[in-house]
């Protein structure tokens, strides 16, 4: 593999501005530079049918087809170093804790806002607001269990929090897929260099969701409540179900009694359930109390839970913090309930709901990425550099209709990572999703899912609108030394 024609305008994860490997990712460039184009070639094709043999498949939405294609996999690893990582866990460990806090404090006192910390306006106008929560506390006072924190590195090295994806955070099977096919790539990389595992991350969160067991003096029965097959995660429910050998099971498969206990239907009578690792979004959880026509849920399934006779994972209404416009004050949470200033700063936010911002939002439009509060999944949202007048003309009357629904950052220089071309490598843009465990002590994957545009000068890293996916690295150099 030849690096002497890799040029980016753009900071690069594997090679630096003079061209050369950074430390961490010496080993790995000198190996592929080792490897001949038909070498790669055979490489890259061996792990696109590896990962066709192990259904990793994602539905890719954006081209009107909605069906189901392998993710694609691009070989070249992205590399991070041990000592970066140590700084990055921190911050994440740091965001979920005052994130936590909140997602109580809102459905409790309220100190937040009567302490004109976090505004009054923006929680009156929450659509992920659950009023059915107000009062609950969940076992160990932990809300959101799972969280997927979007990470992403500007042209200047500086590593931004995008967004904190609190709801029903997914890619974690991918980037433990990824990594079971990198070995069968390069084992030869695995066996000399000091690569930290990631196949701790089913075990740890079987572990999270044991301790949430309201019958701690035996094993807990836990299942994986999943909408069913057509759901564009599907893949990774029965991945995950199958790693923590827990029961995947659809709402159908529940029902809840008078005694208020949660049920499992088995061919051997009703077995109780203790935990609910719920793939299945807030309003559909529950006929009883939210939308009444779902298929998905469970009837009473929310009685149970306030009842403390099922958890639930995440709680419900942990969305109230999974919302772009909340995520401008994450810092405040930070500084609010933890006294402490913030390890990973927020890529800087202009919130629509505020005239300054607005202002400068409808002024700026053509500079600008506009994202809508609480889309997912990259839809909804304008690339303003990139973007036709018509199309900015559109943003500007639903931002001026609807200001509370529409945040908006400045247009990153995303870092870019190498990716296997017929030219030679080729960087594409890229971002990092780690996922946090949070318990009574909080767990980070060592890395995480780096999702990678594979179209040329693209932005859009979303798996659900053509994006890839690359295996994650964390190096421990001092123990390569």
């Amino acid at each position: 593999m030849d690096w002497t024609k890799y040029r980016t305008p753009s900071y690069d994860e594997l090679i630096g501005p003079d061209g050369l490997p950074r430390p961490a990712a010496r080993p790995l460039v000198e190996y592929l530079s080792g490897l001949s184009g038909r070498e790669l070639a055979e490489r890259q094709l061996a792990a696109d049918v590896a990962a066709r043999v192990m259904g990793i498949t994602f539905t890719v939405y954006s081209d009107g087809r909605n069906v189901d294609r392998t993710l694609p996999f691009d070989l070249i690893p992205r590399i991070i170093d041990r000592r970066e990582w140590q700084r990055t866990e921190a911050g994440l460990k740091q965001r979920m804790r005052a994130l936590n806090l909140f997602i109580g404090d809102i459905y409790g006192a309220q100190k937040i806002v009567r302490d004109k910390v976090f505004p009054a306006s923006l929680l009156k106008q929450s659509v992920n607001f659950r009023p059915q929560c107000v009062g609950v506390r969940p076992p160990l006072d932990v809300w959101a269990h799972i969280c997927g924190s979007d990470l992403v590195r500007d042209a200047d090295g500086t590593l931004y929090a995008l967004e904190d994806n609190l709801r029903i955070p997914s890619g974690v099977s991918y980037m433990l897929e990824n990594r079971m096919v990198a070995k069968r790539v390069f084992p030869e990389l695995f066996e000399t260099s000091a690569i930290l595992p990631v196949d701790d991350y089913p075990a740890q969160l079987y572990d999270t969701l044991a301790a949430l067991s309201p019958r701690p003096g035996d094993t807990p029965v836990i299942a994986l409540l999943t909408p069913g097959i057509f759901n564009s995660a599907y893949f990774e429910h029965a991945y995950l179900a199958q790693a923590m050998g827990i029961e995947l099971v659809e709402g159908g498969d529940l029902f809840v009694a008078d005694d208020d206990c949660t049920y499992m239907r088995t061919v051997y009578g009703p077995q109780r359930v203790d935990v609910i690792y719920r793939r299945v979004d807030d309003l559909f959880l529950d006929p009883e109390v939210f939308h009444p026509d779902s298929m998905l849920g469970v009837p009473g399934l929310i009685r149970s839970w306030r009842a403390g006779k099922v958890a639930l994972a995440n709680a419900p209404g942990a969305g109230v913090a999974d919302d772009k416009v909340v995520f401008a004050y994450v810092p405040k949470m930070i500084r609010y309930y933890l006294g402490e200033e913030p390890i990973l700063p927020n890529v800087p936010s202009y919130l629509c709901h505020q005239a300054r911002d607005r202002r400068y939002v409808l002024e700026h439009l053509h500079e600008l990425v506009v994202k809508p509060a609480n889309e997912s999944g990259g839809y909804g949202m304008l690339i303003g550099p990139r973007a036709s007048k018509k199309e900015r003309e559109k943003f500007r009357a639903l931002i001026e209709a609807d200001p509370r629904n529409y945040m908006a950052q400045p247009t990153l220089s995303l870092s870019t990572a190498p990716i296997v071309s017929g030219e030679g490598p080729a960087p594409r843009h890229i971002d990092l999703r780690p996922f946090i465990l949070s318990r009574e002590d909080t767990y980070v994957t060592t890395g995480g899912l780096t999702r990678v545009a594979m179209t040329e000068g693209s932005l859009v890293v979303n798996s659900s609108q053509g994006g890839g996916a690359k295996d994650t690295w964390v190096v421990d150099l001092e123990e390569m030394a």
